[in-house]
């Protein structure tokens, strides 16, 4: 039963996945995130705590899943809006604290 749709990165789909009973699928997310799920939900709780309106929650997920480590790669994912310099700063700067 869905009870919320939300997006979520795959470090938080990951601690979902290994209540299941599959059994390859831990190990196939496990090559692709970076963060374990507890970091990934800290960094989610400060990125949703900047308050910036143009960042939705499928932003916020792919932001955790890629860790961008510079301007170009914050636009390509906030490819729907523009943010300002200012905005894009404050990303960097929470992601730069949990890596």
């Amino acid at each position: 039963m869905i009870k919320d749709m939300k997006s979520i990165s795959m470090s938080e789909a990951a601690e979902y996945v290994q209540k299941t009973e599959e059994r390859d699928m831990p190990a196939f997310i496990k090559k692709f995130v970076k963060l374990n799920p507890k970091q990934a939900k800290d960094l989610r709780k400060e990125l949703e705590g900047l308050n910036l309106i143009k960042a939705n929650d499928k932003h916020i997920s792919k932001i955790i899943d890629i860790l961008p480590e510079d301007e170009e790669t914050i636009n390509k994912i906030f490819s729907d809006v523009s943010l300002d310099e200012e905005e894009t700063k404050k990303l960097l700067d929470a992601i730069k604290k949990h890596i």
